[in-house]
């Protein structure tokens, strides 16, 4: 047996130094007719790829015998890796990078400690960060909660939408347990969704329950609402409440004064937040620091909810 392996180890050995020598010794034109060959094969199975003026890279061995590296470059688009044997029989797609499969089971357990560890380190710094960010601004549920959801949201997102129902879900299930916190992330293609933030940001500066008024109707309106009408509208929602809507028209509606651009600097400041912090769409959740991307369903919170609550 150790006769073989090692009959098989020579072999290896050879093949790898013969097709480097092989390699060494082509000429510019036989590296030039490969190239043009393998690339023939490609077009055959991926006739698309002559449109996109595909050409093949350089091939270069690598550390397994008899297999060599390359990858096949589409004008404007990147390239695609690709193993390819010494002797141009077979040839694979690869989707990304080699992954080093040679560690220990404890060397496996220390890094996915160390992971673990930076990733609790991450999430402590965010809540802190956001703990700051949200200090005196309107929240549902217990303000005493252990557990802190930060929303970054934008009122004319449709998976926002759904994301607010969410919300109202989780408070009726954890009345106790969970304080909600919203933050402005209106995308740029959304025309009505910075008006709404700012009639939103002006209305929170008053009283928290007129805030919570415009949050609910943006959000079940969504279809009614317009670039033209959403700043009336928000008149409409806002009637019956304490608010001063002279007092809030300053701020929302006359867009010449100190407060509207005040207002439209602390929305802006909101989602430089929510970037800074890596939301880049929205709906985007933050429980206590641990970021949820997306409108996720009530499942996906529970277990970081249950988690935050027992401190681990």
């Amino acid at each position: 047996m150790r006769r073989s392996s090692r009959a098989f180890v020579g072999s290896a050995l050879l093949l790898s130094i013969l097709s480097a020598v092989a390699a060494f010794a082509a000429t510019p034109e036989e590296i030039q007719a490969r190239k043009e060959r393998i690339l023939g094969n490609l077009l055959l199975q991926y006739p698309q790829l002559k449109e996109l003026g595909a050409t093949v890279s350089d091939i270069k061995p690598t550390d397994i015998p008899g297999l060599e590296s390359g990858s096949f470059v589409v004008q404007g688009r990147g390239e695609q890796r690709f193993l390819i044997t010494s002797d141009d029989k077979k040839l694979w797609m690869v989707g990304g990078e080699p992954i080093d499969v040679s560690l220990s089971q404890e060397e496996i357990d220390k890094r996915l400690a160390e992971r673990k560890a930076e990733e609790e380190k991450q999430n402590t710094e965010r809540k802190q960060k956001l703990d700051q960010a949200v200090a005196g601004m309107p929240i549902r549920g217990n303000p005493d909660a252990r557990v802190t959801i930060v929303e970054f949201s934008d009122f004319q997102c449709p998976y926002c939408s759904r994301g607010a129902d969410t919300m109202a879900q989780l408070l009726t299930k954890y009345p106790n347990d969970v304080k909600f916190v919203f933050k402005n992330f209106p995308l740029a293609f959304h025309p009505w969704a910075k008006p709404a933030a700012i009639a939103a940001h002006c209305a929170a500066k008053q009283n928290a329950d007129a805030f919570w008024t415009l949050h609910d109707k943006f959000f079940k309106s969504q279809s009614e609402l317009t670039p033209q009408n959403v700043i009336e509208k928000s008149k409409e929602y806002l009637q019956g409440t304490s608010l001063d809507l002279e007092k809030w028209s300053m701020c929302a509606e006359k867009t010449e004064t100190p407060e509207y651009k005040a207002a439209s600097d602390a929305v802006d400041a909101d989602m430089q937040l929510g970037q800074s912090l890596g939301v880049s769409g929205t709906p985007g959740f933050f429980v206590n620091g641990t970021f949820l991307s997306g409108a996720q369903p009530l499942t996906s919170f529970e277990p970081l909810i249950q988690q935050a609550k027992s401190g681990s």
